[in-house]
C-alpha cells in the first residue's frame, strides 16, 4: 500500500513538473546554439536589420523537391537560418515551393524564371540506379511592401565539386539573406560619382557593376570638364558624393584637375582607383602587341599619398588561361593555353573585403609600391609566390609566350626565376592624407583650401580590367563571367565589397567572415570502408539488445528469487 502511495506521489510530482516547465517555456524563451563554429547565431549587423521591422517580409524559397544529399542539406540550412530570423522577428515569413510543381506549362514558368534572371543550376539526381539529370533553382524571392528581391542561394565556385559549392554556399547564407533584407528595408542614401571625361571605360564595359550597385546607392557620372571655368562650382558639386570612382582612365590628368581630385580627398571623400600601369599597341607588321609605360601625369598625385603604379607587367604561373582558335572558319577549334599575363589572385588576408572570395583575376597588370608615411596600408590582393615583373618596353609575342609557358608548366620555371614573391596588385589606404599641393603652388584658387584631410580611405588597383564585363551580342554580361572558359571570378564580389567597406557599409561585409564547417561524406574513404560500417551498424543493435536481454534476465532473477 505504501509502495503504491509512493509511486502516485512521484507521478504527481512530476506531472507538476511537467506543467511547470512548459508555463516557465510559455513565458522565458530563449535559443541556445551549441554548435562549435556558431553557425545558428545570428550576427549583430542581421539582428539590427530586422529586429524592428513593422510589416511582413514574404519569402519564397525554390528549393524543394527531390535533390542530392547535399542540396538536401543546403535546404536544411536555409529553413534554420529563416527560423533564426523569425526567431528575431516574427514578421519575417517564409514557404519553401518548387515553381514547376504541378504547373501545366513548365517550359513557360522556366522562361519567366529567366526573363527574372533566376538562372537554374544542373545537378545529378540517382533513381533506381539511373542518374537523371533535372534543373534546380537555387533562389529565393523576398517581397516587402511594393518590393520584390531576389537572393542567391548557391555560389558559383572555379573547378568547385557540388558539395564544395554547396558548402560556400552555406557559409554565405546569412550574408545573402541579410543583403536582401538591407535592399528591402533601408533605402539608398549614399551617393557615388563615376568619373568621366579622361578616357575611362566606356558605359557598356562598366554596365553590370554599375548596375548592381545601383541597388545600393545613387550613382552619376561626373566630368571635369568646368574645372578651368567654375572650379569652386567643381569641387562643391563633387563633394556631394560619398565616393569617387575612376575606371581605366587613359587620357592624362591636367594639374587643375588633380587639385580638384586631392581636394575632394581632403574632404573626406573616399575614391576606388583602377589604373593601368602599361599601355599596349598592335604592331600592324609582325601582328604582336607592344607594352610600354604609360603617363597619366598622376605620379607626383599618387607619390604623395603613399602610392607608385610602376610601369611593367606581372608574369604569374597561377594564372587564368587564354583560349585561341585554330583551324578553319568552319572548322574552328577553341582551345586553352597558359597565359601568364592573366594573374588569379585570392587573398588569405583576414579582412572583410577579401574575406571568402573567388579568386579575382587580372590582365596585363602592374605592381604597386607602397611608400613610407603616416597612412594605414592594407595590401587586399597580391599576385602568387611564384611570379616575377618584366619591364618595359615589351613585345608580346602570342605564339612564342604561349611556348616558353606550356615548357614552363610541364617542366618548371629556369632556376632563378618567377622567385620575386607576393607582388601587390590591390591596396587599400586609410587615414588622414597630405595634400598633394601642400607647399606648392596651387594651379587654382578656391576657398577653404585643405593641407590634410579628414579621415577617410582609398583603394588603388594596378588593373583597369578588373571591372570590365564581357559582352555577348554587344550586351554586357555578368562581371566576372568569362564566356571563353565559362569559368567565374569574383572580380564583381570584390569590388562590391570594396565599395561597402570605402563607404562604411561594412556591416554586412563582416558576416562573410563567418566561417561554417560543414561535414560531407568522403567518397573514397566511403568506399573503401563500406563492408565495414555495414557489418558494425548490423551487429551493434544486435550486440546492445542481447547484453540487455542478458542484463535484464539477471534483473529478474535476482529480484523476485526471494519471493521463490
Amino acid at each position: 500500500m505504501r509502495r503504491k502511495q509512493i509511486h502516485n506521489r512521484n507521478l504527481i510530482l512530476l506531472l507538476l513538473g511537467i506543467f511547470l516547465l512548459n508555463v516557465l517555456g510559455s513565458v522565458f524563451f530563449g535559443r541556445f546554439d551549441l554548435t562549435k563554429d556558431k553557425r545558428y547565431t545570428l550576427s549583430e549587423t542581421s539582428k539590427d536589420l530586422v529586429f524592428n521591422l513593422d510589416s511582413p517580409i514574404i519569402i519564397d524559397v525554390f528549393l524543394k523537391g527531390n535533390f542530392p544529399s547535399e542540396f538536401k542539406r543546403l535546404q536544411s540550412e536555409t529553413r534554420q537560418l529563416l527560423e533564426e530570423f523569425q526567431a528575431v522577428n516574427s514578421n519575417i515569413q517564409f514557404q519553401f515551393i518548387n515553381p514547376l510543381e504541378n504547373e501545366e506549362d513548365p517550359e513557360a514558368i522556366r522562361q519567366q524564371l529567366m526573363q527574372f534572371g533566376l538562372n537554374p543550376a544542373q545537378v545529378e539526381v540517382r533513381e533506381s540506379g539511373k542518374v537523371v539529370t533535372e534543373q534546380i533553382y537555387p533562389w529565393a524571392l523576398a517581397f516587402h511592401n511594393d518590393k520584390t528581391v531576389k537572393i542567391p542561394l548557391l555560389k558559383n565556385q572555379i573547378g568547385a565539386t557540388s558539395e564544395e559549392r554547396v558548402n560556400n554556399s552555406i557559409q554565405n547564407l546569412e550574408y545573402a539573406f541579410a543583403d536582401g533584407f538591407n535592399k528591402l528595408v533601408h533605402p539608398k542614401k549614399r551617393k557615388v560619382a563615376v568619373l568621366k571625361g579622361n578616357g575611362e571605360w566606356d558605359d557598356r564595359y562598366i554596365a553590370d557593376f554599375f548596375g548592381t550597385l545601383r541597388e545600393y546607392y545613387f550613382i552619376a557620372p561626373f566630368t571635369l570638364d568646368s574645372v578651368s571655368t567654375a572650379p569652386q562650382k567643381t569641387l562643391d558639386q563633387i563633394r556631394e558624393f560619398d565616393l569617387l570612382v575612376i575606371a581605366n582612365p587613359t587620357e592624362p590628368f591636367s594639374d587643375k584637375e588633380k587639385y580638384i581630385l586631392d581636394q575632394y580627398t581632403m574632404n573626406g571623400g573616399a575614391s576606388l582607383w583602377l589604373v593601368d600601369g602599361i599601355s599596349t599597341q598592335l604592331d600592324t607588321v609582325s601582328g604582336n602587341q607592344f607594352a610600354y609605360g604609360k603617363d597619366l601625369q598622376l605620379s607626383d598625385f599618387f607619390f604623395k599619398y603613399g602610392i607608385r603604379i610602376n610601369p611593367d607587367l606581372i608574369k604569374d604561373l597561377y594564372a587564368a588561361p587564354i583560349v585561341l582558335a585554330s583551324g578553319n572558319e568552319n572548322n574552328s577549334q577553341f582551345n586553352r593555353y597558359p597565359w601568364f599575363f592573366s594573374p588569379l589572385s585570392s587573398s588569405t588576408k583576414n579582412h572583410p573585403i577579401v574575406t571568402n572570395l573567388e579568386a579575382v583575376k587580372f590582365d596585363l597588370a602592374s605592381s604597386i609600391d607602397t611608400l613610407p608615411n603616416s597612412l594605414k596600408k592594407t595590401i587586399l590582393l597580391s599576385s602568387s609566390p611564384i611570379s616575377k615583373k618584366v619591364g618595359m618596353p615589351y613585345e608580346i609575342d602570342i605564339d612564342k609566350e604561349i611556348n616558353n609557358n606550356l615548357k614552363i608548366v610541364n617542366e618548371g620555371p629556369p632556376q632563378g626565376d618567377y622567385l620575386s614573391g607576393e607582388i601587390p596588385l590591390a591596396v587599400l589606404y586609410e587615414g588622414s592624407f597630405n595634400s598633394v599641393y601642400s607647399n606648392r603652388v596651387r594651379p587654382l584658387n578656391i576657398e577653404d583650401h585643405k593641407d590634410v584631410s579628414e579621415e577617410t580611405k582609398m583603394v588603388v588597383i594596378s588593373d583597369g580590367d578588373v571591372i570590365k564585363n564581357q559582352l555577348q551580342n554587344n550586351r554586357p554580361i555578368e562581371l566576372g563571367f568569362d564566356k571563353w572558359t565559362n569559368t567565374f571570378y569574383g572580380n564583381k564580389e570584390f569590388l562590391l565589397n570594396t565599395v561597402n567597406y570605402l563607404l562604411d557599409d561594412d556591416g554586412l561585409i563582416n558576416i562573410r567572415s563567418k566561417e561554417v564547417a560543414v561535414a560531407f561524406l568522403d567518397p573514397q574513404k566511403t568506399a573503401d570502408e563500406r563492408t565495414f560500417w555495414q557489418v558494425f551498424n548490423l551487429l551493434l543493435p544486435l550486440g546492445l539488445l542481447a547484453i540487455f536481454g542478458v542484463l535484464f534476465s539477471r534483473f529478474r532473477k535476482r529480484k523476485y528469487s526471494k519471493y521463490c
